[in-house]
């Protein structure tokens, strides 16, 4: 059982990779890269038109220009780090500077499929890219690696809620994040436009990890029982549904009422604590983030069970 308090933490984790991806960002008109001023006009942008590109850090001016004027010597950097520590392909689609480096957001190739995110240090006085020291956040890969099985041994149940998530969207025309905003800037784990998947305790899932890090095949059905017989619990697994209004009005709330009950009726869904989130239109452009005092929410301590 999680104690409450890492519940808790995870979640303020989760609602901020859901907007930006990243520790590194407050939710504040005044957080602005090298204290850029605001033009409130191009402060926002509807969540249809954001793609992640516009994705910024905090005092990373300077090192987004070295980065990006040596992107093609990073993505060898990243790419050979996680096939070497992760056993993983993986595409890199965005590198953004930060204060002493660069963050660079990737893709795996194939299976299991998941988003997740390196740090490259950077050398500002002599433009060196330290391709030697890249570094993760403790278990944030690992994770996302656990997240990506968990997709693959529960195909059909995603699919399920994939198709429960499209018909409401398409009956209340809202919406979700673009593709491009997924793999620039806010994708976690094992995400789609409408919610990703986080871990929240890793401990029943360490032996399926190292299984995968240790090269062994994995098939669907093998991981499905390994899952299935690793003692976690629902609360184990984070599933956060953030979704969209498609047009500038507030969040729908027969929409909303009618996503938390379809969620807690569905027997065929994956297991795991679902949160639900609706919001407006708009996201701040240079995060993604989006949460407002008129978001509809279902969360924790409230957040659905399903097991």
């Amino acid at each position: 059982m999680l104690h409450k308090n890492n519940i808790i933490a995870i979640v303020i984790l989760s609602t901020l990779l859901l907007g930006g991806c990243n520790w590194m960002s407050e939710v504040s008109p005044g957080n602005l890269n090298d204290n850029e001023e605001i033009n409130t006009e191009d402060y926002y942008v509807p969540v249809q038109e954001y793609t992640g590109k516009e994705y910024t850090l905090p005092n990373g001016k300077e090192t987004d220009r070295i980065a990006n004027e040596n992107r093609e010597e990073i993505e060898e950097a990243i790419k050979l780090f996680f096939k070497e520590e992760y056993k993983t392909e993986v595409k890199v689609h965005n590198i953004v500077g930060n204060v002493d480096g660069a963050t660079v957001f990737v893709e795996s190739i194939g299976k299991p499929h998941f988003y997740t995110y390196a740090m490259i240090p950077i050398d500002k006085k002599q433009e060196i890219i330290l391709t030697e020291n890249i570094w993760t956040q403790e278990m944030v890969v690992e994770d996302a690696i656990i997240t990506g099985l968990y997709g693959m041994a529960y195909k059909h149940e995603f699919d399920v809620l994939d198709k429960l998530l499209e018909k409401i969207s398409n009956q209340y025309d809202i919406t979700g994040k673009t593709n491009e905003a997924i793999k620039n800037s806010v994708g976690a784990g094992f995400s789609t436009n409408f919610y990703f998947v986080q871990v929240a305790d890793d401990e029943p899932f360490k032996s399926i990890l190292n299984d995968y890090l240790e090269n062994k095949k994995m098939e669907p059905e093998n991981l499905k029982k390994l899952f299935s017989n690793s003692g976690m619990s629902s609360e184990a697994l984070l599933i956060s549904i953030k979704m969209y209004m498609s047009t500038d009005e507030e969040p729908n709330k027969k929409a909303f009422e009618e996503l938390v009950n379809a969620v807690k009726e569905s027997n065929d869904i994956p297991r795991g604590a679902y949160s639900i989130i609706i919001n407006k239109n708009e996201v701040i452009r240079t995060t993604g983030i989006s949460e407002g005092e008129n978001s509809l929410e279902q969360s924790y301590p409230n957040d659905i069970i399903k097991d």
